[in-house]
């Protein structure tokens, strides 16, 4: 009887640290009033649908805005998000938000970083044109009791020294804080598998692009679409990373439309995770 018991507890447990975790990096697009035909208040709800129905657990956002995290984190109470603005590191500016479902994880820290050889404060460096910011959050899943990091970042669309600087930052911060805990990088990196700030991070040894460790891979085109619907890029800007401590059962790209439009102009990408 004792070891039936003992049976029953461990099946249980490992049924517990089994439990999928379904993660997205999403940039929203900034509330642009000139977006005639996808503004913001006609994409909102639908965006929220999306991230509703995909079941995701945590994901990070780009590009948006303090009243468009509101916005989103009213029609999904389910959810609360962490993140501060790039401008003045309160609600100034985009930002790089990281959402996750309040029944599910508790927050144990957190922080917000800026892409910058000043990363304390709100400015920006090398060549960036814009200040960019990171976004990182210690997580304790109530389920499994696993402690795992979230970094969320949005890095420069116009400097080149700026992305790979970047990349190495994150790298020495993840190591910094997160000691041998898993850890997932996100982001819109504005790069391709073929830049040298991607490269960074895949030829680390720290973390790997879960694209290429899923078994199952739903890609039918680039992750950035400009709100167009023909002659979109083949190239996956927006990127998740993992370290060792994750397995990944699936990758996607989430082409869901709505009467022919977009509710971005990235599509979310998706990844389904397992802590080992």
């Amino acid at each position: 009887m004792r070891l039936i018991l003992l049976l029953s507890v461990l099946l249980s447990a490992a049924s517990v640290s089994a439990q999928p975790l379904i993660v997205s990096s999403f940039n929203l697009r900034y509330d642009n009033p000139r977006d005639s035909g996808n503004l913001w208040k006609d994409r909102a709800p639908v965006c929220a649908s999306l991230i509703r129905f995909h079941q995701f657990d945590i994901f990070g956002t780009q590009e948006g805005l303090r009243h468009q995290l509101d916005t989103l984190n009213a029609l999904l109470p389910e959810y609360t998000y962490a993140g501060v603005g790039r401008d003045d590191g309160k609600a100034g500016g985009e930002h790089s938000a990281i959402f996750y479902r309040k029944d599910r994880f508790e927050r144990l820290d957190g922080g917000d970083f800026w892409l910058s050889t000043t990363p304390e404060k709100p400015g920006k460096s090398w060549d960036a044109a814009l200040p960019r910011i990171c976004t990182w959050l210690k997580l304790r899943d109530r389920q499994s009791r696993r402690n795992f990091y979230i970094f969320n970042a949005h890095y420069d669309h116009i400097g080149v020294q700026a992305r790979i600087e970047s990349s190495k930052l994150i790298l020495t911060r993840l190591q910094a804080v997160a000691g041998k805990d898993p850890v997932i990088v996100m982001g819109d990196l504005n790069g391709s598998h073929s830049s040298p700030w991607y490269k960074t991070f895949q030829e680390s040894g720290l973390v790997q692009d879960v694209i290429g460790l899923s078994p199952v891979v739903y890609r039918n085109n680039g992750s950035f679409s400009a709100f167009k619907t023909t002659g979109i890029s083949a190239d996956v800007i927006d990127h998740i990373f993992v370290t060792e401590g994750v397995r990944v059962s699936r990758y996607g790209i989430l082409t869901d439309t709505y009467y022919g439009k977009f509710p971005s102009d990235h599509f979310p990408v998706m990844a389904e995770l397992r802590f080992k």
